[in-house]
């Protein structure tokens, strides 16, 4: 698969080594050069410095021809409108994007965009890990 991530932040990097170590061609992108030290010395993807929300920085990013698109900042509005942007106008048949407010994951799902609510899935894990 071809995956395009926005957002090389704790959970980004480790998704893109995750995946780039299963054979999947991976760019990830993030505003800021730093963010890449995070990224493995293997990592055998691309990391590009850009703005996800700009359309040409996406194209940059390949993700005309991406099959999934992945939107993991510290942002929710930004996340959902860059996966709006990757599904409308780039196409991409597959978004999934990260949200803290529960409250926006059921409006998200509504567009069209799947969700993770990192917020409801910590808490239902400490919960299990406290009744369990």
């Amino acid at each position: 698969m071809k995956i395009v991530i926005m957002g090389c932040g704790r959970v980004g990097a480790r998704l893109a080594s995750s995946l780039d170590i299963d054979g999947h061609q991976v760019t990830i992108l993030d505003t800021d050069s730093y963010s890449f030290r995070r990224l493995p010395a293997a990592f055998g993807g691309s990391a590009l410095v850009g703005n996800g929300l700009d359309g040409e920085v996406l194209k940059g990013a390949g993700v005309e021809e991406s099959d999934v698109f992945v939107a993991l900042t510290q942002g929710d509005n930004r996340n959902i409108m860059a996966c709006q942007i990757a599904r409308q106008i780039f196409n991409v048949p597959r978004v999934v994007c990260r949200i803290y407010d529960p409250l926006r994951q059921e409006l998200y799902g509504t567009l069209g965009v799947e969700s993770i609510s990192s917020t409801i899935v910590m808490a239902d894990l400490f919960k299990e890990k406290l009744e369990g």
